[in-house]
């Protein structure tokens, strides 16, 4: 499943730099409740009218055109799977009668600044003094439903929070577009159709049930909505009414926000009682070609390669298995990662986000800033390096999957693999030293 909750992340990102399934039910803990503020909305914008920067053939500005003026007759198209979901007639037609395509999301799908910021400058802007103050806030307001929480689901409350804190900045940056028009425009106009038909069919699901009014299903561009950013699919498989009042509702009561995300959380692998994950000082004698997630070993294996806990304190479950991360190479901090962290990307796939979600969550509880510092005197690549950079490597031939200018662990392994063969320390970083050797190779 795509995971779009990360467009509200890079809303986040620009506003800290100054730019603008079935129902569960559980009656053993009544009386939790709590309600949301509303956040507020932006002023809309219109579509540039340009190609989109992807290139791809669906992205381009004749075929949205042509897209959008074929709207109502694609809505027409989509009725019959409306009605295999049990919508009525009469439900669909009120719903989609004055609907219009935005255009705008077509600019914004083709221009996802999330994945061009190195890790430290990521964690710098999601992990602040602000953010840890209102979340030990939030998690004194509501302590009685975390409570409740942490004993129907086993999710630790402090992650719960610093999702909560990453998303939406604790709803305050919750989204400004009606979820059923985002959709219905993605299920017709651009080059993800197939994949957001399914969001705007669920978005039609939630919204006969009564779950939500349409005035309150507001979100992203994508379409994620709530304070912890769910989708329309998303939302059917994990959300859940923990007050009890007959609706799920992530977006205004706060029992069934929190419960709902601890219910993504479970459903995704959580393991109660254990980390995300630890930093790490790595020997320089370490082999890198074993800092790779398809690697993991026990922590106390790791202890016999030279590892030792930053900080010097010991590792709780020596017998937990985990995977080494070197984000920043050998000149950064390393960790070992856990299966929560695994579960974390399950809720967004960026390493970078899966990182800040848990260190938010460490600061949450009372827990220090990483002990070791991150290169920042290196340059970062920008989004067309990193591509060439992916490009080189394939026509080196290097497995990258294909180029697109995020750099994940398939990316890293090829980098490892190129700099075992140059004789260098294979640590996977992929920085501008790396790019200039592939260019004159």
């Amino acid at each position: 499943m795509l995971k779009t909750r990360s467009t509200l992340v890079a809303a986040i990102l620009a506003a800290a730099l100054g730019g603008a399934a079935a129902q569960d039910r559980d009656d053993r803990y009544p009386g939790v409740t709590g309600s949301i503020t509303p956040s507020s909305s932006g002023a809309a914008q219109e579509w540039s009218g340009a190609d989109g920067a992807s290139g791809h053939p669906l992205m381009t500005a004749a075929a949205i055109r042509q897209a959008a003026a074929n709207f109502p007759a694609c809505l027409e198209r989509i009725w019959p799977m409306a009605a295999g979901r049990s919508i009525t007639r009469e439900f669909y037609q009120s719903a989609t009668a004055q609907l219009t395509p935005d255009l705008r999301i077509m600019d914004l799908m083709d221009n996802q600044p999330e994945f061009t910021k190195s890790f430290w400058d990521y964690l710098d802007i999601l992990v602040n003094e602000p953010r840890i103050a209102k979340g030990r806030e939030l998690l004194e307001k509501y302590r009685k439903t975390f409570d409740a929480v942490e004993q129907a689901y086993g999710v630790d409350r402090y992650i719960i929070t610093a999702i909560w804190g990453v998303e939406s900045n604790y709803g305050t940056l919750g989204g400004d577009r009606p979820v059923l028009r985002s959709t219905a425009t993605l299920a017709c106009v651009g080059r993800r159709q197939n994949y957001f038909r399914e969001e705007f069919l669920s978005t039609l699901e939630i919204l006969q049930r009564g779950d939500l009014r349409p005035d309150r299903m507001i979100g992203s561009w994508a379409g994620a909505f709530g304070p912890t950013q769910f989708m329309p699919t998303a939302f059917k498989r994990f959300a859940v009414d923990f007050d009890h009042d007959g609706r799920r509702d992530v977006v205004d009561s706060i029992p069934d926000l929190i419960a709902s995300t601890a219910n993504n959380l479970k459903k995704d692998g959580w393991v109660n009682g254990q980390s995300w994950g630890y930093e790490v000082v790595i020997p320089t004698t370490l082999n890198f070609m074993l800092a790779d997630h398809r690697r993991p070993m026990p922590l106390r294996e790791w202890e016999r390669q030279g590892l030792v806990r930053a900080g010097g304190k010991p590792f709780p479950h020596p017998d937990a298995t985990a995977y080494l991360l070197v984000p920043a190479g050998v000149q950064g901090p390393g960790f070992l990662m856990m299966a929560n962290f695994t579960a974390i990307m399950k809720y967004n796939p960026a390493e970078a986000y899966a990182l800040a979600i848990g260190h938010l969550a460490d600061r949450l509880r009372g827990g220090d800033r990483f002990v070791q510092d991150w290169p920042r005197y290196e340059r970062v690549l920008t989004r067309d390096e990193r591509l060439e950079l992916q490009q080189l490597l394939a026509r080196h031939g290097y497995d990258v999957g294909d180029p697109d200018g995020h750099l994940g662990a398939r990316t890293r392994s090829a980098i490892r693999d190129f700099q075992a063969k140059a004789g260098q320390i294979p640590d996977g970083f992929a920085s501008a030293t790396v790019l200039e050797q592939l260019r004159v190779r």
